[in-house]
């Protein structure tokens, strides 16, 4: 059950009455105030303990992958749909999920379709999800679109995953590289100038007295470097998020290597994967295309599909349409060709969703290949100069037999 917060007037005295009820959905919280006697004014969801809202906006996307699968597996029985809604919501464990279910069984009670219940929480279900319900639910086989959901969403989750480990893997290194350092220079090196000031005579390398300087400012303003670097961060996230920042973002991620070509091969499995599961599903080309580009998570690549989107509608093939598209590796308009030829578009995209997802993988053991000696050599290289400003002034003096 769902919490509301609901304004409604009592007819008989004309006051208006703020209060909450508990229903599975907003209509059906409405039809308990008009059979309490009031008409209702306005109604929403307010927060459940936890603080979890009851939206759903902290839904995980193995809780939807689960949800499309058991649905799938229920609808498949022959149960009803709101039979199957009411049994997956029972044995999910997540109550965000739950409470998500309960709306959209609401709204199914109450006379919408199921595809229009779900566009009702589009940060859960996004177009992809919610086109191909609606294409199983016009052609009668919505057992099969959620299966085919399930599957297209746990090979995305499953390659994201993966290229993820590869991005973390190397940031945690130099994550630990950097406060090793910073521990060597701000609690290492002053022990050295103690030592050695007070000997007549000495006078330190200039690498000793670089590192030491840095030593000195890191001690002696610390908090000013600080709050510069949560400031970056901050202002950093924020620019991310921006048009001329997300343009900087996905063009890196195409142009700088040796991540470019894994994230090129990323997105054209999630271009081959989605298109396959959208056209296996019934969905017309042009929508698919729309669908995808929105989904493709990368504003270069996106309009290179919008822009085949319009050479499509002109009469062009899709093939065409791609074909020397410099955000587009060769393979997927030469597949798509041949599967408009022959008449399989969907064996063809399925097959490069396949091929390139392997080559993620490939990608992705090549990457850590190259990357771990070079990490190991910028930490040799970041010991060999630490250890230099140390023994460097050692050499020094004994050069100049100030300890004998």
């Amino acid at each position: 059950m769902i919490t509301f917060k609901y304004e409604a007037r009592d007819p008989k005295t004309g006051n208006k009455i703020t209060s909450t009820i508990q229903a599975d959905s907003e209509q059906a919280a409405g039809k308990l105030l008009i059979t309490q006697g009031l008409a209702p004014i306005n109604i929403e969801p307010i927060k459940e303990k936890g603080g979890v809202l009851n939206r759903g906006n902290k839904v995980k996307s193995k809780d939807r992958i689960v949800f499309a699968r058991e649905l799938s597996t229920l609808i498949n029985a022959g149960l009803p749909l709101v039979q199957s809604l009411r049994s997956v919501g029972d044995q999910t464990d997540s109550k965000p999920m739950k409470l998500v279910i309960n709306q959209i069984i609401g709204d199914v009670e109450a006379g919408k379709s199921f595809s229009t219940a779900l566009s009702r929480h589009p940060k859960i279900f996004n177009g992809i999800f919610i086109s191909m319900v609606s294409a199983g639910e016009a052609s009668g086989t919505l057992d099969r679109a959620l299966e085919r959901l399930a599957i297209q969403q746990e090979k995305d989750a499953e390659v994201i995953s993966k290229v993820r480990g590869a991005l973390v893997y190397p940031a945690i290194v130099m994550l630990v590289m950097g406060g090793v350092v910073t521990f060597m220079i701000v609690g290492v090196l002053p022990q050295v100038k103690s030592i050695y000031s007070g000997l007549k005579g000495a006078s330190l390398p200039w690498i000793t007295r670089l590192l030491l300087w840095i030593s000195d400012t890191i001690i002696a303003y610390w908090w000013i470097a600080l709050i510069v670097l949560i400031l970056l961060v901050f202002f950093g996230m924020k620019w991310f998020k921006t048009v001329s920042g997300r343009l900087f973002a996905d063009r890196f991620k195409l142009k700088v290597p040796p991540f470019n070509r894994l994230f090129m091969k990323l997105y054209m499995a999630r271009f081959s994967r989605t298109a396959h599961t959208l056209i296996a599903s019934g969905v017309p080309l042009i929508q698919v295309l729309e669908i995808v580009s929105k989904s493709i998570n990368n504003v270069l690549v996106e309009a290179s599909i919008k822009k085949g989107t319009e050479k499509v509608k002109g009469g062009k093939s899709l093939a065409d349409s791609l074909q020397g598209d410099p955000n587009f590796l060769p393979l997927v308009p030469n597949m798509l060709r041949i599967g408009e030829e022959s008449g399989s578009v969907e064996q063809m995209m399925e097959r490069t969703a396949e091929y390139y997802e392997k080559e993620v993988d490939n990608e992705i053991k090549t990457i850590s290949t190259i990357i771990e000696p070079v990490l190991m050599v910028i930490l040799g290289v970041v010991a060999i100069t630490i250890v230099a400003a140390i023994l460097l002034p050692i050499y020094s003096l004994v050069g100049k037999n100030i300890l004998g």
